[in-house]
């Protein structure tokens, strides 16, 4: 299962904003969004992966990726 974890889109820029317009913003989409149902027999991690990951499931993991202070 691969899905795109982050989507981007671009917000409507009006005439009169009085701040200047960011042309393309992104957001998280979680894998869990796409998983409807458990599927039997999945891969697990270890107990100390999964403490690491937050998740028993790798199918379930998103990795956290900070923007703040990239470009800076």
């Amino acid at each position: 299962m691969n899905f795109p974890q982050e989507q981007t889109y671009t917000p409507f820029v009006g005439p009169c904003d009085p701040c200047p317009p960011i042309l393309c913003k992104r957001y998280s989409t979680p894998p869990q969004l796409f998983i409807c149902f458990q599927p039997p027999n999945l891969p697990q991690f270890s107990p100390q992966e999964a403490l690491r990951c937050g998740t028993l499931w790798p199918a379930l993991y998103s990795p956290y990726e900070s923007r703040w202070g990239k470009g800076r």
